[in-house]
């Protein structure tokens, strides 16, 4: 636990596609991030698909799959994997239909459309007209809207996180919404086409050291430091082996206590965006820990009697509706607020169960 840093996670092919794309800034024209590439053509599955091994989604292996042909093809690398990729894209594409909408990765429908777009470019043949894609492009439409373009380039959004599924955006506002690091809210996806749009040097210094660290292939974000600490301590505490960390524990959540905020907190320490899962999973433990916070941080979390997990989303997550509840259970006598999230939660919960959709989203 002395190690986590800025944390570790597993690696997103769909991010690395992006990255692979960027061209030289130079203008040599020649990949900025050759290594990338070789990681793409290193970890092709073996069914043709590209996307995280030991768990499957449609969505996941479908956008991951059609992004990394989309990098080889624009090199005109590999006609063999790209073949074998299109091939299994094309005869797993009606599978969305039937995959449950609420497990789809963060952006997925701004991202894939756009995504579907660039390969039609390149002369790939990809689908136009299913009842999947319909529906994905709705709900691009509806997030869209609850999120407007003007807002998007003056307020840090969750948008951020998904900037290469726009077009036309105002680069010269857009920088100013920068992390701290350089990045597009952690997203090397996001950030890569910064990059490409604009070659800010803050955006390449941010790339450069993600896929330095990470031997070319890219996380889905980064960093994770608050999100690691916390979720190591909860497993421990699960495990029943947390007896065994109370120093490192107690080191922990020291550092998470020093990024919390009155709004919540995010994944990653100052960010602008805080979300109600990290920040339901952070006051839980800090509360059982003798930490002051105080139970109004969800009122930047609620709108009426709904709580969500941040502004402009298009479908809850399970698992900040999962943590909001287990957070709910810490409420001290007179937290109102905690006991109509409790109740949200639960009957949120109940309702997924009947129906079965209690599978986890971990992105």
């Amino acid at each position: 636990m002395f190690s986590m840093k800025d944390g570790e996670i597993s690696i997103s092919a769909y991010d690395t596609a992006w990255i692979a794309l960027v061209e030289d800034v130079n203008g040599t024209g020649s990949p900025q991030f050759p290594s990338s590439l070789e990681w793409i053509a290193n970890n092709q599955l073996e069914d043709g698909s590209w996307g995280y091994r030991n768990i499957y989604t449609a969505h996941d292996r479908l956008i991951s799959t059609l992004a990394c042909v989309v990098a080889l093809k624009s090199w005109n690398l590999h006609a063999d994997k790209c073949c074998k990729g299109m091939q299994f894209f094309k005869e797993n594409i009606h599978k969305l239909e039937d995959e449950n909408c609420e497990h789809m990765p963060i952006g997925f429908e701004i991202t894939f459309p756009s995504i579907l777009e660039t390969a039609r470019r390149l002369n790939l043949q990809v689908p136009d007209d299913t009842p999947a894609l319909h529906e994905i492009y709705a709900r691009r439409n509806l997030k869209l809207s609850k999120i407007p373009r003007e807002m998007m380039h003056n307020v840090v959004t969750t948008l951020l996180y998904s900037l290469e599924g726009m077009a036309g955006l105002d680069w010269e506002k857009l920088l100013k919404l920068q992390s701290r690091d350089g990045s597009f809210l952690c997203s090397p996806a996001s950030t890569a086409y910064a990059l490409q749009q604009t070659k800010d040097q803050n955006c390449m210094s941010y790339l450069s050291s993600v896929v330095q660290y990470f031997n070319g292939g890219v996380p889905n974000v980064y960093p994770v430091d608050l999100f690691e600490r916390m979720w190591a301590v909860d497993r421990l505490q699960r495990l029943g082996l947390s007896r065994y960390f109370e120093s490192e524990i107690k080191e922990c959540l020291e550092y998470v206590s020093r990024y919390w905020t009155e709004k919540g907190i995010s994944f990653v320490r100052n960010s602008e965006v805080p979300d109600i899962d990290d920040t339901s999973m952070g006051f839980r433990l800090l509360r059982l820990h003798g930490h002051k916070v105080s139970a109004e941080v969800y009122q930047h979390f609620r709108k009426g009697s709904d709580f969500f997990c941040f502004p402009g989303q298009s479908n809850q997550a399970v698992t900040g509706i999962y943590n909001l509840y287990r957070a709910s259970q810490v409420a001290l006598p007179g937290e109102k607020i905690l006991g109509d999230a409790k109740e949200f939660a639960a009957k949120f919960l109940r309702e997924k169960q009947a129906s079965n959709e209690l599978l986890t989203n971990g992105s």
